[in-house]
């Protein structure tokens, strides 16, 4: 499953050259992320007050093509891999169908008292279920 988001660069988000600063993506990955959970059935707050948090472990980041202030691209996000602990999602930001930039953030699941790793599986078998169903093949340009 892939989700698209829409996100209008804004001014603030530009930096001298008058592109999208490289700070702005990993924010915007985070959109997208949030808005992929809740399309497949929780809201990322939903899933904290079940106690479960997703922390990032690990961020890439490749830049491609420069956005510029005003541009309105398509944030296409999905999940790479999946297993009881961790989750990889994958990021293209797209302008007009070309590819802008592309991105990975891997996650923990971890409770959200202690902090520790959970098995997603045992605690939420459903949308664990639900997640695996929806688990695209890597294909990172």
């Amino acid at each position: 499953m892939k989700c698209e988001t829409i996100i209008k660069a804004r001014y603030a988000e530009t930096d001298q050259m008058g592109v999208i600063h490289h700070a702005v993506y990993p924010v915007w990955f985070e959109v997208g992320r949030t808005e992929y959970i809740k399309v497949s059935g929780l809201t990322y707050g939903e899933l904290e007050k079940k106690g479960i948090m997703l922390p990032v472990s690990e961020l890439t980041c490749r830049y491609l093509n420069p956005v510029k202030y005003d541009d309105e691209v398509i944030l296409e996000t999905c999940i790479t891999k999946l297993s009881f602990a961790r989750i990889c999602f994958q990021y293209r930001v797209l302008l007009d169908g070309k590819v802008m930039a592309t991105g990975t953030s891997m996650h923990g699941f971890v409770s959200s008292e202690t902090f520790k790793p959970v098995n997603l599986k045992k605690v939420m078998p459903e949308y664990y279920q639900k997640l695996t169903e929806s688990v695209e093949s890597d294909n990172n340009d």
